[in-house]
């Protein structure tokens, strides 16, 4: 047997090492029955869930079990998903570092979401605690949601959503402070995004509505290795919201619209690329060909200097083919796939009593979509007894989203 066919027969046998490597078998998780409700087929989906993928899962729980009233469910889910995403941003853990090598999917990491993913959690544990009568800890969800929406590395981008500053000072002024600020960072973002200017703050309010309609953004790859991370976006039918109580008539505009945040950053458009595990995996490809053609043209020429050549120029190009082949520059498009697309707030003083509220959703042409009105009472508790003592306010939130 000559040198030559044994330099071929050898290049011949690691074919399959080079379409094989980097291929990785993982078991899916047993099946789970369908119930119907969001937060029990969630709830037993979270409980097969790899450790990864724990984060994703209860933030789904939690937009459910709000928009069905359970507030210490949703409660649970957020402060568990909210340590979750802290303890794994900035400083990852090592089942996250592995995920930053070439030969790691990212969605081997542990979920913490998109910068707009996070804010959310924030902006729903905020009103969670306004709920229990503690502005000032949703204050500081409302403050920390802005500084996830911000660039902390080269300050090109600040936060710029127009609810979470009007909320940040609507608490500082009934808490008795100066809510100024933060009411002219909402006024400059809405008026920079073309949207409505919220109103001036009534801090003897005491019933704050909390409104969500559309559907929010889905992720999917894109790319030659489908290292972009891209954004499905649908325009809601529904493009405003009010509420009659009291004869009076509310109107709830989109002051932000969560599909501009997941696809903007500081009011910029901006592609998500994995572009080094790109680039590399494209080199290691090209360079794998080149070198193992190289090293066939050797082989044919014969003789014991060719052969050496020819393994030589094989043995870097199969390197190179495996290194390609089990670099994995996929985007990780885990989604969390029931946000809304706008958010809504008012701000209301009721006396104390029943008041029966109707919400109605307005279409593109401002008719009202008739089968999604709610009917509802809001109830105001009397005031507390003492010098000073008041009730806390009274928390309503709505939703039009469907799970």
């Amino acid at each position: 047997m000559s040198r030559c066919f044994i330099s071929k027969f050898r290049l011949v046998w690691l074919l399959p090492v080079i379409i094989f490597a980097g291929c990785e078998s993982v078991p899916p998780p047993p099946p789970v029955p369908y119930t119907g409700d969001p937060v029990v087929d969630g709830n037993a989906h979270l409980a097969v869930a790899p450790v990864r993928d724990r984060a994703l899962w209860e933030y789904r729980i939690a937009a459910s079990a709000l928009r069905r009233g359970l507030y210490d469910e949703a409660k649970t889910k957020l402060d568990d998903a909210l340590a979750v995403a802290a303890a794994n941003y900035g400083q990852v853990n090592s089942e996250a570092a592995k995920s930053r090598r070439m030969f790691r999917n990212e969605s081997d990491k542990p979920f913490i979401g998109e910068p707009y993913e996070r804010v959310m959690a924030s902006y729903y544990r905020g009103i969670l605690y306004w709920r229990d009568g503690e502005p000032d800890n949703a204050r500081a969800l409302f403050r920390s949601g802005e500084l996830l929406d911000s660039d902390t590395e080269d300050k090109t981008y600040a936060g710029d959503y127009i609810l979470l500053d009007y909320l940040d000072g609507l608490a500082s002024a009934k808490l008795g402070g100066d809510g100024a600020d933060g009411l002219a960072r909402a006024r400059a973002n809405a008026k920079q995004q073309g949207r409505a200017i919220p109103p001036d703050y009534n801090s003897k309010a005491n019933v704050m509505l909390f409104v969500e309609y559309g559907h929010g953004p889905r992720k999917y790859s894109g790319g030659e290795y489908g290292e972009l991370l891209k954004f499905f976006t649908e325009q809601s039918k529904i493009r405003s919201a009010r509420l009659e109580v009291e004869g009076r008539r509310i109107a709830l505009p989109p002051y932000d619209d969560i599909n501009f945040q997941a696809t903007t950053r500081g009011g910029r458009l901006m592609d998500h690329v994995l572009g080094n595990k790109a680039v590399f995996k494209q080199t290691t490809d090209t360079v794998g060909d080149v070198a193992l053609v190289g090293a066939m043209a050797a082989a044919n020429h014969g003789g014991r200097d060719a052969d050496r050549a020819a393994l030589g120029l094989a043995a870097v190009g199969l390197i190179s083919k495996i290194a390609s082949s089990a670099t994995t520059p996929q985007a990780d498009i885990r989604t969390w796939e029931n946000l809304p697309q706008y958010l809504s707030f008012s701000a209301l003083l009721l006396a104390p009593g029943d008041h029966p509220a109707t919400l109605e959703f307005l279409d593109t042409n401002g008719q009202v979509v008739q089968n999604l009105t709610q009917r509802f009472t809001i109830t105001v508790p009397p005031a507390e007894s003492g010098i000073g003592a008041k009730a806390p306010d009274v928390v309503v939130f709505c939703s039009e989203t469907k799970d």
